[in-house]
């Protein structure tokens, strides 16, 4: 297995219903909104995009992001990411006690110069800087799923 490869997988719970957390998900352009780490994102087109993403540590990655699975009634989202990162992420969106359970799963190869050069040096700083970057997503999320539930409450 490649130093430079990465597999994350996350498990939260919102109290939203899953309609709207897929909502929230399937728009990769809006990311930046409620996930700061995700510094800025540019549509391509209805199924891809490029996030520019920066945590923790001092360097930005440049992602390219196109939808290969998107289907709601399943509660699946996936996209294959190009650029910096290159392999796929994904949602599975499952309802649950009244909100929802998100499980995030990502593998990746670093194709990042920069990166690929530390990899022994800094693995362990990855990692923490992923780590890092999803606590931010999960409370961004949040914030975001509250505020439309409000907002279809008022409506």
């Amino acid at each position: 297995m490649s130093l430079n490869r990465y597999r994350f997988r996350s498990v939260w719970h919102v109290d939203a219903p899953p309609d709207l957390v897929y909502e929230v998900l399937s728009d990769i352009a809006n990311y930046p909104l409620w996930w700061r780490e995700i510094r800025k994102a540019e549509k391509i087109d209805d199924e891809s995009g490029v996030l520019y993403c920066r945590s923790f540590l001092p360097f930005d990655l440049v992602v390219q992001v196109k939808h290969s699975i998107r289907n709601q009634q399943a509660g699946l989202l996936r996209a294959t990411l190009s650029g910096d990162l290159e392999g796929y992420a994904s949602w599975e969106i499952t309802g649950r006690d009244g909100g929802t359970d998100l499980m995030f799963d990502q593998e990746v190869v670093v194709n990042k110069a920069l990166l690929r050069r530390l990899v022994l040096i800094a693995k362990p700083f990855f990692r923490g800087n992923h780590d890092m970057m999803m606590r931010g997503g999960f409370k961004g999320l949040k914030q975001v799923l509250e505020e439309k539930a409000a907002a279809r409450r008022e409506s």
